[in-house]
């Protein structure tokens, strides 16, 4: 599969490419692309360009294609949430297409959903249904399917779907991505078709829990229009370096056939210890109870009263399997919901119970995949089966990442999910990179910065050995990488001036005038890198440095009063390789 991430994107306009011309590739792919299962409608040239002629270099998600589930509003394309008869234009995007509008974002397309997003499946659709990438005898996982296989065939680097019973994440974990199953209400679902209101959650595929993060960031916004909206942390949760994670008892996890994903499961637990974690058994009955209440209890009249009066006046306008779900919606007394509340509160209670043992938990994210012969033959009771570990999260009001955990058989993608409670999103999504590294799915590299860190180009006294080093470390830097600048630079030498020892000055000059110079990537937290800068005397201070692999970073760079009169060290290669000479 071809890994697209938002950092390679933005790397195709730090090598030259126009954004038209950028824009125009990723257009002509999505119009040529033979799948005719992922998308519902499709942005024109023009719609296209009416997005990019209005966005800025410096936005955050400049020109970063992606793509939105047909149930979420976007201006100039109709809704349909997988059903023709249901379709409307709407006068304005949702709220969480406008933000990443706002910030750069390029949205190409509508895709593909389980009607009314009710299923897990992605084949419940008037519609041709998506082809699984890696065995299109397989079900592509639902409800957000295309969605999720639009990132996975690297149409785009990012998608949008919703995520109810565990729509963002089982396609996650069938097309091999990081499904982001955010905390209730951080995401506003103003102008998303609803399925269950007060359960409902925009989610996000990417191939990076990196670009997750910066998506989040972008559209966690609160939402003073939308009633469900919550306010999130000015300062986002963290876990500890040495963590505690919950695992069921091994008698306790069910595979449904499957049973050889045990051994994908345990290598995924394996990997979480090897990053710092201690696993400790927990009871995963309050869990699972209260999954059970999803489609068996009175939550399926919310999915009534989404759709009432439309499936009331064109029931057959409505696939069979999908009225026959929400159809059951109608029959619950008010009686049935409190009941139904008050068992919830009480799997809550034991749940909380469990989670106070552990900083998050770890489970399959669906127990296996089924064909597609075998989802028609038993089109509920399968996806049932697939909803086992996800159904109860928004219930509980969890955040959660799906991470892929190898392939089943050494062929089907299959995952595992990582959850905690209601804020964590940005601790998951910090720990999930760190896995993802672990098991050789996102290198790092010396332009990956982690999240709320900042990337710090040295090329002095503070390199690692040196007598200033001091400095990082103590404000918990870590090594990223030894690299060189781009052959755009000359070092000069600042004479020592008082309490002040000779150092170097790093001076961009014009192309073929300069040299690779010798440096370091250094990694820092935000509040650290503030700290450090504010101590920087002059004539040197802090800009952007220009890597050999085409990347600027932070780093150290001088005033032109620097080198007025000052030796050119620009031979010597470094400030290492001028010290060495000296000796």
């Amino acid at each position: 599969m071809n890994l697209l991430t938002i950092r390679a994107f933005k790397e195709v306009y730090v090598a030259g490419r126009g954004l038209e011309e950028a824009m125009r590739k990723v257009w002509e792919a999505i119009r040529d692309e033979p799948d005719e299962g992922i998308f519902i409608s499709k942005m024109s040239w023009d719609g296209v360009m009416a997005q990019i002629s209005v966005i800025r270099e410096d936005l955050v998600l400049y020109g970063i294609p992606f793509v939105a589930k047909d149930n979420i509003d976007v201006a100039g394309l109709p809704t349909t949430a997988a059903c023709p008869q249901y379709s409307y234009e709407p006068v304005e995007s949702a709220t969480v297409i406008r933000l990443l509008q706002e910030a750069g974002a390029v949205c190409f397309g509508k895709t593909n959903l389980d009607q009314f997003a009710t299923g897990l499946v992605g084949v419940r659709t008037p519609y041709p249904v998506p082809k699984n990438p890696f065995d299109a005898n397989y079900i592509p996982g639902g409800s957000s399917c295309g969605s999720a296989v639009a990132v996975a065939k690297g149409l785009v680097p990012f998608s949008l779907g919703t995520d109810t019973a565990g729509s963002g994440r089982v396609p996650a974990a069938y097309n091999e991505l990081i499904g982001l199953k955010p905390t209730r209400g951080y995401i506003s679902t103003m102008g998303v078709v609803d399925a269950c209101k007060s359960l409902d959650c925009v989610s996000v595929f990417t191939n990076s829990c990196e670009d997750a993060d910066l998506v989040l960031r972008v559209t966690a916004k609160y939402d003073p229009d939308e009633a469900w909206s919550r306010k999130p942390p000015g300062k986002w949760n963290r876990l500890p370096g040495k963590f505690r994670f919950g695992v069921p008892k091994a008698s306790e996890l069910r595979f449904f056939g499957w049973d050889a994903a045990g051994a994908l499961y345990e290598g995924a637990a394996v990997e979480f210890e090897a990053l710092g974690g201690a696993r400790i058994e927990v009871d995963v009955e309050p869990f699972l109870g209260a999954a059970k209440l999803l489609y068996e209890g009175p939550w399926v009249t919310e999915r009534f009263i989404g759709i009432k009066e439309f499936l009331k006046a064109k029931p057959e306008a409505v696939l069979e399997v999908t009225r026959e779900i929400i159809e059951k919606g109608e029959l619950p007394l008010a009686g049935d919901l409190f009941a139904a509340q008050y068992r919830l509160a009480e799997y809550k209670r034991l749940a909380t119970q469990e989670m106070e043992k552990v900083d998050f938990m770890l489970l399959p994210t669906t127990p296996r995949n089924f064909t597609l012969a075998e989802v028609a033959a038993e089109p509920i009771r399968l996806n049932s089966i697939l909803g086992t570990y996800t159904n109860f999260m928004n219930l509980l009001d969890y955040a959660a990442v799906a991470l892929p955990a190898g392939r089943y058989e050494g062929k089907l993608p299959w995952g595992v999910t990582i959850f905690a409670e209601a804020g964590m999103d940005r601790a998951l999504l910090e720990l999930g990179a760190k896995y993802e590294e672990k098991i050789g799915r996102g290198k790092s590299t010396p332009c990956a910065e982690g999240f709320d860190e900042v990337q710090v180009v040295v090329c002095g006294a503070h390199l690692e050995g040196m007598a200033l080093n001091w400095q990082l470390a103590e404000r918990g830097g870590s090594l990223v990488a030894k690299t060189t600048t781009a052959d755009c630079y000359r070092l000069y030498l600042v004479p020592a001036s008082g309490a002040l020892p000779e150092r170097p000055a790093l001076v961009r000059v014009g192309d073929g005038d300069g040299l690779e110079i010798e440096c370091e990537v250094w990694r820092l937290k935000t509040e650290g890198f503030g700290d450090f800068v504010s101590k920087i005397p002059g004539p040197l201070g802090m800009g952007k440095v220009l890597m050999e692999n085409g990347v600027e970073l932070c780093g150290f760079i001088a005033e032109p009063r620097a080198v007025v009169g000052a030796r050119d060290l620009s031979e010597f290669g470094g400030w290492r390789g001028y010290l060495l000479d000296k000796r």
